[in-house]
């Protein structure tokens, strides 16, 4: 699901204050960054990184389960993740859900511990990947102008049910539209710095 693609109901929840509403889009604003990181740590780089794998699930005695729950990863060196199973007889459930991933990974196992060389990104793939993560981004940039617009429809409606006065619905329009700079900044800041990662040669 894309992030906050269903707002919820503006009569959901009925607004006192200008600060109310400015705590809640602030709150919902942090709740789309740090989707956004969660989102990004599963975008390969050219490094070796656990985040990688966030997405995989092993059929773990017929439950689909995250792979960080079925045993230890690790990054000993920076093209390479190890998994140590926590119930050795998992391992080939294991290894089989990493194959099954369309992360492209050829995993190798010794019986005891899964070794999961990340090879070196080609041209062509990092620019999918570049071009994944600015789709990702918008979409969050999207949820962020979709949480700006909640706030300021939210002040609309006490100024117009008299609850606030002209200056003070004013002044909660530049607060909404600071805060909202404020995120995309962060978000702009977070993802720039992910196609560096993506697009650096080791």
């Amino acid at each position: 699901m894309k992030p906050e693609q269903k707002p919820a109901p503006a009569a959901a929840t009925q607004y006192k204050t200008t600060k109310e509403i400015e705590a809640s889009a602030k709150a919902r604003m942090e709740k789309v960054i740090a989707d956004l990181l969660h989102s990004m740590a599963g975008i390969r780089t050219g490094r070796a990184n656990v985040g990688l794998l966030d997405g995989i699930r092993v059929d773990y005695y017929g439950t689909p389960t995250p792979l960080n729950q079925v045993g230890n990863l690790h990054v000993p060196e920076p093209s390479l993740i190890t998994i140590q199973p926590w119930d050795l007889s998992q391992i080939g459930a294991i290894e089989k859900a990493i194959r099954a991933s369309d992360l492209g990974l050829n995993p190798m196992n010794d019986g005891k511990i899964i070794r999961v060389p990340v090879p070196a990104l080609t041209q062509d793939r990092r620019k999918d990947l570049v071009k994944h993560l600015h789709s990702v981004a918008e979409d969050h940039r999207v949820a962020v102008r979709n949480i700006r617009r909640d706030a300021n429809d939210n002040v609309k409606k006490l100024l117009k049910d008299k609850l606030i006065s002209e200056d003070e619905d004013r002044r909660a329009h530049e607060e909404i539209q600071k805060l909202t700079d404020g995120e995309m900044k962060k978000l702009d800041t977070a993802s720039q710095a992910k196609e560096k990662e993506i697009l650096e040669l080791k």
